[in-house]
């Protein structure tokens, strides 16, 4: 897959970041399908540092593979786009696959799936890192290929701010 010269370039320089501090990377993916495990494994000589990903798009993979609460899950006044589903996500795939810093990434990219309070474009990111694990959320513009793209983006930009 052909990324742009500029999620190339983020990619790059999160691996570098991390081979640098000697930490091992994973993530976690919903609504990006996979996005950031295929930018980062587009850089030759990434499997010195990224341990992989896992793409939990279902409910029971996040709570079977990733150790996700079906408490979290389940519970209609959080569920799988929050920041507890971000931070259990993130700290689970750290878990499976012996990461010290991992991405979580968990959204809606539309066009459809929007709920009361969270509408189309809602992405929440985890990170953890030896310190802990925290989430934040942001809502991009665009159509799906947008938010998926940009949510990208942002979760390279991340891995970097704390590898760096």
């Amino acid at each position: 897959m052909a990324f742009s010269a500029d999620i190339a370039s983020r990619a790059e320089a999160v691996l570098s970041a991390a081979r640098r501090s000697g930490l091992r990377l994973a993530c976690a993916e919903s609504c990006t399908g996979g996005l950031v495990a295929a930018a980062l494994t587009e850089i030759p000589g990434s499997s010195d540092t990224f341990s992989g990903g896992v793409v939990s798009y279902m409910l029971d993979v996040k709570e079977h593979t990733l150790g996700v609460p079906g408490a979290v899950l389940y519970d209609p006044s959080i569920g799988a786009v929050s920041s507890e589903c971000a931070c259990a996500m993130a700290d689970g795939v750290a878990e499976l696959l012996s990461a010290d810093v991992a991405v979580s990434v968990t959204g809606i990219a539309g066009p459809g799936g929007e709920e009361p309070g969270k509408p189309v474009g809602t992405v929440w990111f985890g990170l953890r890192t030896p310190e802990g694990t925290e989430a934040h959320v942001l809502c991009f513009p665009g159509n799906r290929s947008d938010v998926r793209e940009q949510a990208l983006v942002h979760a390279l930009d991340i891995l970097y701010g704390a590898c760096a």
